[in-house]
């Protein structure tokens, strides 16, 4: 029996393995695009090496594919066969939680992850995990506490430090903490000007807090550092758009779009995600986005049935939507409707309870139906959340329900919305914009100016402002 660089038991068959293996999780938690390629050497040099599998198996059901998926579980039985010998409890825990999550049942592999963590708080690995699942049940508390419980275990002393505090960093800005998220994040990205993860979590601040002008800068100092990471960059520039579209400069936009965020046509749902939800956004503030819909659309079309991530899905169907295929919007629909019918695991049952009136909201939307897609939304708004994917993200969803309330003409209910959403996010230009907008439209001459006089302000010195509360 080996120890690992945090002093954690691992089964491999001679320390070389242990120190390739320190360095694959680190390629993991740094978002390094290699990380799979030695993930599959270690498991071919060391094929005891349980974790190395389940390592890998956790890769492919990241990707949110059906064949990946499937890969996944022949990971699995090969890891499960690797560890009909002696292996230790926290290694038995991560077999577990592969095999949850293969299931579908994500509730039970962050059981996994979290009883991996009640033992032995230093896995980061378990950890990471834990995020990442926790992030995708919507829980925005559980993201920060689950890093809590361990934090004190953790010190500048053991390996990972620094992607610990970025993990953090992410957990406090969900759980609406930002003056911590971005002390903790920029101490991270001190440590390790390479964290993605780290970086990620301080953009989340300033998206949250409405600092545009903070938020460009930080990724433009920053993206250098990350030529060796994964497609996740994509997402970070995903980020700067949006930072960009607060400001208006929609030309930006458009061309960090065709170079950044759309620059290849992947086929990651991550990536067509951030693709699809700029568009939407775009298309909102009345821009022509031209014929990059068509793109997206044809990804998306082949990934109707996947159903492996909700969030996922209602991204395809937006795309597929956008484009006017009416037959792919209704194969998508059906497919929908099946999935929720299947009882088929976590994603199926937030499906039913969640995603699939938003799915059709999002087809409602798209045929001008403003009335049908509100009276789909209202009654679900409160439980967006089980979709999963951050605040920024879901922020998407809101904005439909919002842009469908004012173009279906109920002026009152579109200023009952935006006044919450502002009281929330006090410095969101597209909050103060559209309630400005709504009260014109209204005739409420005097609490219009008082909204459009918030978007200068916002828009002004308090837009570049760091703010830490």
């Amino acid at each position: 029996m080996y120890s690992d660089s945090r002093g954690l038991a691992i089964t491999v068959s001679d320390g070389s393995s242990v120190e390739r293996f320190d360095a694959v999780v680190s390629g993991y938690l740094g978002a390094r695009k290699d990380t799979p390629d030695h993930v599959a050497a270690l498991i071919a040099d060391d094929p005891r090496c349980v974790l190395a599998f389940c390592l890998q198996g956790y890769l492919l059901l990241h990707a949110g594919k059906p064949e990946c998926h499937t890969r996944a579980r022949a990971v699995y039985s090969r890891a499960a066969r690797a560890a009909a010998g002696d292996i230790t409890v926290r290694e038995s825990l991560h077999l577990a939680a592969l095999q949850a999550w293969i299931a579908g049942d994500f509730a039970g592999a962050v059981d996994r992850w979290e009883a991996i963590l009640s033992y032995f708080p230093l896995d980061i690995l378990a950890l990471r995990l834990a995020q990442f699942m926790t992030s995708y049940l919507g829980r925005s508390a559980a993201i920060r506490d689950s890093v809590s419980r361990v934090f004190p275990a953790w010190d500048m002393g053991v390996p990972g430090y620094g992607f610990v505090l970025g993990c953090y960093a992410y957990g406090l800005e969900e759980a609406g903490d930002y003056a911590a998220g971005e002390t903790f994040g920029r101490r991270a990205v001190e440590i390790n000007p390479t964290d993605l993860w780290a970086a990620h979590a301080v953009t989340h601040v300033m998206e949250m807090q409405g600092r545009p002008r903070d938020g460009i800068s930080w990724v433009g100092d920053l993206h250098e550092q990350w030529r060796e990471c994964n497609n996740f960059v994509m997402h970070l520039w995903w980020h700067q758009c949006l930072f960009y579209l607060a400001m208006s400069q929609h030309d930006r936009v458009l061309e960090l779009y065709d170079s950044s965020v759309r620059g290849q046509s992947t086929d990651e749902y991550l990536d067509i995600a951030n693709a699809t939800a700029l568009l939407w956004r775009l298309e909102q503030a009345g821009v022509d986005v031209g014929h990059r819909w068509e793109e997206l659309a044809q990804r998306s079309a082949v990934h109707l049935d996947d159903h492996l991530f909700v969030f996922a899905d209602l991204h395809y169907g937006m795309a597929v939507a956008a484009s006017g295929e009416e037959h792919s919007v209704e194969r998508f629909l059906k497919s929908c409707r099946r999935f929720a019918d299947s009882g088929g695991g976590t994603e199926s049952q937030v499906m039913a309870e969640v995603g699939l009136p938003v799915a059709e909201a999002i087809v409602a939307h798209r045929l001008r139906r403003f009335a049908e897609a509100s009276d789909l939304l209202l009654p679900i708004r409160e439980l967006i959340w089980k979709i999963g994917g951050s605040h920024a993200q879901r922020d998407l969803f809101e904005q439909l329900l919002i842009d469908s309330v004012v173009r279906g003409g109920r002026g009152e209910l579109a200023t009952t919305l935006l006044s919450e959403r502002t009281g929330r996010r006090p410095h969101d230009i597209w909050s103060w914009k559209n309630l400005a907008a709504v009260l014109s439209v209204m005739g409420d001459t005097v609490a219009a100016a008082k909204a459009h006089a918030e978007v200068v302000r916002v828009m002004g010195e308090g837009a570049s402002s760091k703010r830490i509360a």
